[in-house]
């Protein structure tokens, strides 16, 4: 039974507004004016200060670059997403971890405060039961879970960033899995009848980013040069694993409509040297090399690549290169404010096979400074390529995003990496996911009542709606669950807290039916003002609860919403 009312209002902060149980939280204690109550049976989310203007391009007077007008519930098991123009990947979107749901009540108590970081009130088939900060989190099974039971009742996370040290753990037996063997270690996996690789797709990519606000990568010949004069099979030769290939296109070729159109230029000295001397760098110039140590499938060996790439630009280009490592969450807040001074090394997992999940969030309307200053003709193709739902169209838009991508270069693409998990060989349903998104729920390992599992770092939070690493996605997905799900080990969607969604004729109205029965960690019942006030928290920039690790929400502007409500000044 629910421990909270149904959602009946929303109560206006000045120019803010917060989704509230008004039994929790009255108007009059938020020192503001109701807004005016929804029908009994209806509510629509936003509620206050008029509706989303498609056609102007505006909210409540303000700028909105999103493509979400509205959300509505007519009634507690069904919810409405209703959309400027069409969204013909909203399956595929709604299924990614950072659109998980939360109890509605808990992000209202929790998540102004920022304790929602270092809790997880879900209704998945694992409950988090500790976080021992820098040395392991454990989770147990939830006896009321709505599907299949975790078949290992206990789970537990590692992490190290030394895939030896990986290893050496699965050997020892004292972990049931890995993720991202090292390259040299393939074999000896293999070779091992105790252990068992599962190879998994490569649907990344690994770039060289700049941000085009610092000399001299403000210059488009420097970064034509950097395109140039990088030896990108050489990089992929030495130091990635099996499945491993250079990349021709920002996307990779796997994913529909991802190298439609010319790919970008090969390694060509002569003409590398040739275009930095036209942009008045003859004899090169110094730069800072930035990174994280943290493994991943894009880049299986950061330090050993960052002094690869450094060295190269050295030797063929005269470029002087400082190499500095940050720490990783440091790193992922520091490139999305944009204040990488230098070149980086930075990559993206697939989260849903489609070409807008790569290019929206890199290069579309709302990709914030990662790169500096968008790129108006890009934005353009990107944006076009996502709002088509003829795929003729798509693939003309797309085609002009890579030629453009390709000519500008807000970031030369090295690679996509083929990589693996690893497990004991008596761990039944293990898998490794193209998503990295590994279900621990569906594993069996021997006769242990706990899997233990070691990845490459430390999750950062538990509140996933503003996080885009891909180990902190992992922990979030063993507890927490969206609409729609991935199926294991694969890329195609499933019903999960909703039973289906349909859209109308023309893919700009999705309307989902939400599972009955489902409840949270805590008890409570999950419904439809749970999704809504997951989602407003993310879409609404002025709203109480839009706070998490950083603040930064960055998936949301490249998953359903497109941008925010009432977004903040630069």
């Amino acid at each position: 039974m629910s421990r909270r009312p149904m959602l009946s209002a929303c109560v206006a902060l000045g120019a803010s507004a917060l989704l509230a149980v008004t039994a929790v939280v009255p108007a009059a204690a938020q020192g503001g004016e109701a807004a005016p109550m929804p029908a009994a049976d209806t509510m629509i989310y936003p509620n206050y200060g008029g509706e989303v203007d498609c056609e102007a391009g505006t909210f409540n007077g303000s700028p909105y670059s999103g493509n979400l007008k509205s959300i509505e519930a007519p009634d507690p098991q069904t919810v409405v997403f209703t959309f400027c123009n069409p969204n013909v990947a909203f399956l595929s979107q709604i299924a990614f971890g950072a659109l998980q749901i939360d109890d509605a009540q808990t992000l209202i108590d929790h998540g102004a405060d920022g304790s929602i970081l270092e809790m997880a009130n879900g209704t998945g088939p694992y409950k988090l039961a500790e976080w021992d900060r820098g040395n392991r989190i454990t989770f147990t099974a939830n006896d009321a879970y709505w599907g299949e039971k975790p078949l290992t009742p206990n789970l537990e996370f590692r992490w190290s960033d030394q895939a030896a040290q990986r290893l050496v753990e699965l050997q020892a037996g004292t972990v049931d899995g890995i993720d991202n063997p090292g390259t040299a270690d393939f074999a000896a996996i293999e070779a091992d009848s105790n252990l068992a690789i599962h190879p998994r797709e490569g649907l990344n990519t690994f770039y060289l980013g700049m941000n085009n606000t610092y000399p001299p990568f403000d210059n488009v010949k420097v970064r034509q040069a950097l395109a140039r004069g990088i030896d990108r099979d050489r990089i992929v030769a030495n130091f990635y694993p099996p499945g491993s290939s250079v990349a021709s296109h920002f996307t990779p070729c796997a994913i529909p409509f991802g190298c439609d159109g010319e790919p970008v230029p090969s390694f060509d000295l002569e003409a590398a040297k040739a275009l930095l001397a036209e942009a008045g760098y003859p004899d090169g110039f110094e730069t800072k090399l930035q990174y994280r140590a943290a493994v991943r499938g894009y880049l299986p060996d950061p330090p050993t690549i960052a002094q690869e790439i450094a060295t190269q630009l050295e030797n063929n280009l005269g470029i002087t290169v400082t190499i500095e490592e940050q720490e990783s969450g440091t790193f992922l807040d520091n490139n999305s404010a944009g204040t990488l001074d230098g070149i980086f090394l930075l990559g993206w997992g697939a989260d849903y096979p489609d070409a807008s999940n790569f290019l929206d969030y890199h290069f579309g309307p709302a990709t914030g400074k990662k790169f500096g200053e968008g790129h108006e003709e890009i934005i353009a193709a990107v944006k076009s390529g996502g709002q088509s739902s003829a795929d003729a169209e798509r693939s003309l838009a797309y085609a002009e995003a890579n030629r453009l991508i390709a000519e500008k270069v807000p970031a030369v693409v090295i690679a996509h990496g083929g990589s693996a998990t690893a497990f004991k060989a008596d761990v039944a349903g293990a898998h490794s996911s193209p998503l990295g998104n590994e279900q621990f729920s569906v594993m069996k390992a021997g006769d242990r009542d706990t899997l233990a599992w070691m990845q490459n770092a430390e999750p950062l939070s538990f509140y996933c709606a503003d996080e885009t690493d891909g180990e902190t996605l992992r922990a979030c997905e063993q507890v927490k669950e969206s609409l729609y799900a991935y199926v294991t080990g694969g890329t195609a969607t499933e019903p999960a807290l909703a039973t289906g969604c349909s859209a109308n004729e023309d893919l700009t109205v999705w309307t989902c039916t939400l599972r009955e029965g489902v409840t949270f960690h805590d008890g409570s019942t999950f419904d439809a003002s749970d999704v809504i006030v997951s989602f407003a928290a993310q879409w609404d920039a002025a709203s109480p609860l839009h706070k998490g690790r950083s603040g930064a929400f960055e998936y949301w502007p490249s998953l359903i919403g497109g941008g925010f409500l009432n977004p903040p000044a630069e």
